[in-house]
């Protein structure tokens, strides 16, 4: 099999140097660039089309989330593993909503990074278990009667349009209720969530990956 080729962005050199010489110890993989800022990344992904790009989600001023956009579009054959210090699973989502096709820690190991190559390479997604193991934790401990589990079947579908950034006005026209009725849902699931207002209430889905119907 020829070598996968392999564009490293990170902006710390150190890091770089590390993945370089781990990945070309094995004959299953060539690093082709490594850059250090989103629009490196983004240039080099265009002149060389590497089939794998280890992308640090936290580069500036560019960012690792925008580069991932950009390299979708001008090579389109690149697939993109998100790497970064988080671990909240809210990251990995939202890279792999932007075009990704995996998520590791940097507190992954080099089999695991190995392991989220050949299998992204291979078509498939792969998130490290690090992220994994806090999902499952947080399934594992929500209680049936609190949370988003505690909200009614209306109240999920209010929750679902705030998130799509529908106003209280626009959800009564949508639902066909007043919009006293909507102020009043409002008010009772920001009561059950703990949660202060709107805004709180779209971070609390994002950060534990709610799937709402």
């Amino acid at each position: 099999m020829e070598a996968i080729s392999i564009l490293i962005a990170d902006d710390h050199k150190l890091i770089r140097d590390t993945w370089s010489f781990i990945l070309n110890t094995d004959n299953r993989f060539k690093v082709v660039a490594e850059c250090s800022n989103g629009e490196e990344a983004i240039e080099q992904a265009k002149q060389k089309r590497p089939q794998i790009v280890l992308m640090d989600i936290n580069m500036t001023p560019v960012s690792g989330l925008e580069a991932t956009r950009q390299i979708r579009k001008v090579s389109p054959g690149s697939k993109i593993i998100g790497v970064s210090m988080h671990s909240q699973p809210a990251y990995a989502k939202k890279m792999l909503q932007i075009g990704a096709k995996g998520y590791v820690t940097k507190n992954s190991s080099r089999d695991e990074m190995f392991k989220a190559i050949m299998e992204v390479y291979g078509g498939n997604r792969y998130i490290c278990d690090e992220v994994k193991n806090i999902i499952s934790e947080q399934i594992m401990d929500d209680n049936p009667s609190q949370g988003i589990n505690a909200l009614s079947e209306r109240e999920l579908q209010i929750v679902k349009l705030i998130k799509e950034g529908f106003s209280s006005k626009e959800i009564s026209a949508q639902l066909n209720i007043s919009l006293k009725t909507v102020e009043v849902h409002r008010h009772n699931i920001l009561k059950k969530l703990n949660l202060k207002n709107s805004a709180a209430l779209v971070n609390y889905i994002n950060t534990y990956a709610v799937d709402l119907p």
